[in-house]
């Protein structure tokens, strides 16, 4: 499975791609940022984070994107910018067919380290430790796109049986209740 993470941000974007299953080593195969000048229009700000973006999907080809799932937070302005490069990973996910899944920080924080309060130099050396690298990707924003990747290829399995069984137990009520009533 092949994921490309993404720590949205308007100033500055993490992306990272990470190879891999559930219970195998991972190998990551890109990490980085995509920037944007913070004195530009929003609108060419979110524009370059969309060709920022769909460079990472040219180049590397996931068959999934996991974008953080934007949560409150009390300065407007950063959730704002947060939300809007969140929207243009996946509206550029979906353009292409590419599978979106959202994970909160502390679901990622979780997954990687064991501890949803984790802080971000705990993330930084678990990602560090679980891809084998040699230091943390800085800034922390790429270190925290490997670690949204490394928690989809982690926990899409489970994601995905649970899925099934949910519509597994709709199509059998649907045909008890065509029974019924046929």
């Amino acid at each position: 499975m092949r994921v490309l993470g993404v720590d949205p941000g308007l100033t500055r974007c993490g992306v990272g791609v990470v190879e891999g299953v559930a219970g195998r080593p991972l190998t990551m195969l890109g990490v980085g940022v995509v920037r944007t000048p913070a004195d530009a229009e929003p609108a060419l700000r979110l524009v370059a984070v969309e060709q920022g973006i769909e460079q990472w999907l040219d180049e590397y080809r996931p068959e999934f994107v996991a974008v953080e799932r934007v949560f409150s937070q009390h300065n407007v302005r950063t959730v704002m910018g947060t939300a809007q490069a969140s929207a243009v990973a996946m509206l550029c996910a979906a353009r292409r067919g590419i599978p979106v899944a959202l994970h909160t920080p502390s679901e990622v924080k979780a997954a990687v380290t064991g501890s949803g309060r984790a802080d971000k130099a705990q993330v930084g050396a678990m990602v560090t430790r679980l891809l084998r690298l040699s230091a943390p990707p800085k800034p922390a924003d790429a270190a925290d796109a490997l670690a949204l990747a490394i928690c989809h290829i982690w926990r899409a399995p489970a994601q995905n049986r649970l899925q099934q069984a949910v519509a597994l137990h709709a199509d059998k009520a649907s045909i008890a209740s065509k029974g019924r009533t046929g």
